[in-house]
């Protein structure tokens, strides 16, 4: 994949949800990325945002997604996960008290 910094001036705060709106596909990952001893697959999300599967979380399918284009430097991908796991509950592995 070819990379180029974007111009595109969205909001990357991560988003948490599952990922059912993912398309399943071996093709449709863009990126794997091990952050913090964590697994995410990146992917394109729907309407040009990226999603991020975390592969080895808890919950299957959890994840999150950014407004953001997937065509950016990898340390951007690796922030926007970073937030996500800072604001993830270690004993629940959801985003959150509960």
């Amino acid at each position: 994949m070819e990379r180029h910094a974007s111009d595109d001036e969205t909001d990357s705060t991560p988003v948490p949800a599952t990922c059912d709106d993912r398309d399943d596909s071996p093709e449709a990952v863009l990126l794997s990325l091990v952050v913090d001893g964590e697994e995410f697959a990146v992917s394109r999300g729907q309407g040009g945002g990226t999603n991020y599967d975390w592969l080895s979380g808890p919950n299957k399918n959890y994840g999150f997604g950014s407004s953001a284009q997937p065509d950016r430097p990898v340390e951007e991908h690796r922030s926007s996960i970073r937030t996500f796991l800072s604001m993830t509950n270690p004993k629940t592995g959801y985003i959150g008290d509960d």
